[in-house]
């Protein structure tokens, strides 16, 4: 029966979300829908069955401050880990902050590097309890396996400009003190700006101002020209210079570009983490499979969402294009509940409470199904309800920056979700995050990468 002009027949209008009271999309992803009341009994089975032989799973979140979206990718993680062999765990993280947890997972043997781990802004989002629970359980899971099966911890972002430098020249210093020496001329051009990297790019706007690009391709590409003298004494500290010699870089050009427009910053950013992401692949070699950790606008296609319309594409679509159907990609959303978040960058982590989801929205839709918590896989849907799921709808999103008082214009934006996700996590009510303060943790080893 059609309602009005509603073509399928929902008593709403789908292409603003089909959200009306009198609205049947709710109910028909209620019976599609796979639901649980906590995450602790998430039903991860099925989930397993429809992943299948994926190569690179992507676990999303919709803000970078709830607890129950670490959870849930905690429990899926775990069991791709444990059931289907996945190699390594990658995080919207930096590459020398994630070393440090890795180094700790892994229990390597080499000295761990003395900086703690994520210690600057934002901090509560990888210093928190949950994640400090997965972090523990991965080292206790590595503990039983030889070194060469052990599960890796690894970062794809490239925030870590100097932190990076550093590593580098550590490295050097111990393999090849000579180069060393060069690499510290190259990377001298950047210690100005150590303080505000946003700066270098106000400097290198002036035509005059000889940029730093250069030399710090110049000493990627020569450590990448020693691969074979480095590589067979310890190929994964190798990599690990290589990883941070190439965020050098490409954190040089992102940062330089950033005033020529929003998005050719955002597509370096992302480019930069998808092909970290194909490194760590190559690296761990044929068989080896990846699941990442980043936002719902990182890891879901962005040719299913506004950022297309704005010249932009992120992760999600690099792996799309790349691994087809071995990839499978996970998104989450939720109502209401609180959230850690700051108001502006660079500002003190604040416990935020997240309102309601808006009329029009896919939030509003999955809690007008009146069920706390479920698994949503667009492939079961068909028919009208494929097609009214296929309409854009908004779909919000927060970052470590919650500005509820402007909350349609800051965090939401159109998508179409069968497009964007392969499955969608639904957690009506959630709150925020547990951060722990910068400072010694009682009861843990020197190793622990979330000490001082």
């Amino acid at each position: 029966m059609v309602i009005g002009n509603d073509p399928f027949g929902f008593g709403g209008s789908a292409g603003t979300g089909g959200s009306a009271s009198g609205s049947d999309l709710p109910r028909a992803i209620a019976g599609f829908a796979e639901p649980f009341d906590s995450v602790s009994d998430m039903p991860l089975d099925n989930l397993l069955a429809r992943i299948g032989d994926a190569r690179v799973v992507l676990l999303g979140e919709a803000s970078h401050g709830t607890a129950e979206f670490y959870l849930a990718r905690e429990r899926i993680t775990r069991a791709l880990i444990e059931k289907k062999g996945f190699s390594f765990v990658a995080i919207e993280g930096d590459w020398p902050d994630a070393a440090r947890v890795d180094h700790y997972v892994r229990h390597a043997e080499y000295p761990p590097s003395e900086w703690t781990a994520f210690s600057r802004f934002p901090t509560w989002m990888w210093r928190n309890e949950e994640v400090r629970g997965f972090v523990d359980w991965l080292h206790e899971y590595n503990s039983e396996r030889p070194a060469h099966e052990r599960v890796a911890f690894h970062g794809l972002d490239l925030y870590s400009l100097y932190s990076s430098i550093r590593a580098v020249l550590e490295y050097l210093e111990e393999v090849d003190p000579d180069l060393a020496i060069h690499a510290r001329q190259r990377y001298e051009c950047l210690a100005p700006f150590e303080s505000e990297p946003a700066t270098y790019a106000k400097a290198a706007l002036n035509p005059h101002y000889q940029t730093c690009e250069k030399p710090v391709l110049d000493m990627l590409n020569e450590l990448l020209s020693r691969h074979r003298r480095y590589a067979e004494h310890d190929s994964d500290r190798f990599l690990d210079a290589v990883q941070n010699a190439r965020l050098v870089a490409d954190a040089e050009e992102y940062y330089r570009t950033m005033y020529y427009g929003s998005h050719s910053a955002w597509n370096l950013r992302d480019t930069h983490m998808f092909e970290t992401l194909e490194s760590l692949l190559n690296h761990c070699g044929d068989g080896s499979k990846a699941v990442v950790w980043a936002h719902n606008s990182h890891v879901g296609d962005s040719d299913a969402t506004d950022m297309s319309r704005r010249g932009e594409f992120n992760i999600g679509r690099l792996c799309r294009a790349r691994f087809g159907k071995d990839l499978y990609t996970i998104g989450f959303g939720t109502d209401h509940g609180t959230v850690a978040a700051a108001s502006n960058w660079d500002a003190p982590m604040e416990i935020k409470r997240v309102r309601p989801s808006l009329e029009g929205s896919f939030e509003r839709v999955c809690h007008e199904t009146g069920i706390p918590g479920f698994l949503l896989p667009f492939q079961k849907s068909q028919g009208r309800v494929l097609e009214a799921l296929s309409e854009r709808f908004l779909e919000r999103a927060i970052g470590v920056i919650y500005r509820p008082e402007t909350e349609r214009q800051s965090h939401y934006f159109r998508a179409c979700l069968p497009d964007q996700f392969d499955e969608y996590v639904w957690l009506d009510e959630t709150r925020a995050i547990t951060p722990f303060a910068t400072g010694v943790l009682p009861g843990v080893p020197d190793t622990y990468p979330f000490g001082l």
